[in-house]
């Protein structure tokens, strides 16, 4: 099972993630309750609810912005097997340029990930630098 984390504001009807979740058999999105103030707390209990509904290792994670940091703080607090993680564009809760309104996603996290994961970046990112993003790709492994 592939599960969708779209970041802050979710993704729209054209974002890459919309499009994977309607082609990709046994894809679905996780949805939150708050999509525009999210509190750390529960985009973490949220998600884990959703992975423990699968077999132990059978899911990947295909993440991108807020939801990448989502997926790093859950891993520090859960330990279920999954197959890895897809991390694009992940932000930077602690640059200047990151919009205000979440609640606990700073700092974020830098402990190696329990799974393997790749980190996917751009050079003209608004919401990290790619020396950050290759900052968090080395500290989560």
């Amino acid at each position: 099972t592939v599960l969708i984390l779209p970041g802050l504001g979710n993704s729209g009807e054209q974002h890459w993630q919309t499009l994977w979740e309607k082609q990709i058999p046994n894809c679905e999105r996780v949805e939150q309750t708050d999509w525009e103030t999210p509190r750390r707390e529960d985009w973490v209990a949220t998600l884990n609810k959703k992975i423990s509904a699968f077999e132990p290792g059978n899911v990947i994670l295909v993440a991108h912005s807020l939801a990448c940091t989502l997926v790093a703080y859950w891993a520090q607090q859960y330990h279920h097997p999954i197959k890895g993680a897809l991390l694009v564009a992940p932000s930077d809760t602690e640059a200047d340029t990151y919009p205000p309104g979440t609640q606990g996603f700073t700092p974020v996290p830098t402990q190696k990930l329990h799974f393997p994961s790749m980190v996917v970046a751009s050079s003209n990112d608004f919401y990290v630098t790619l020396d950050r993003a290759t900052q968090f790709a080395q500290a989560w492994g």
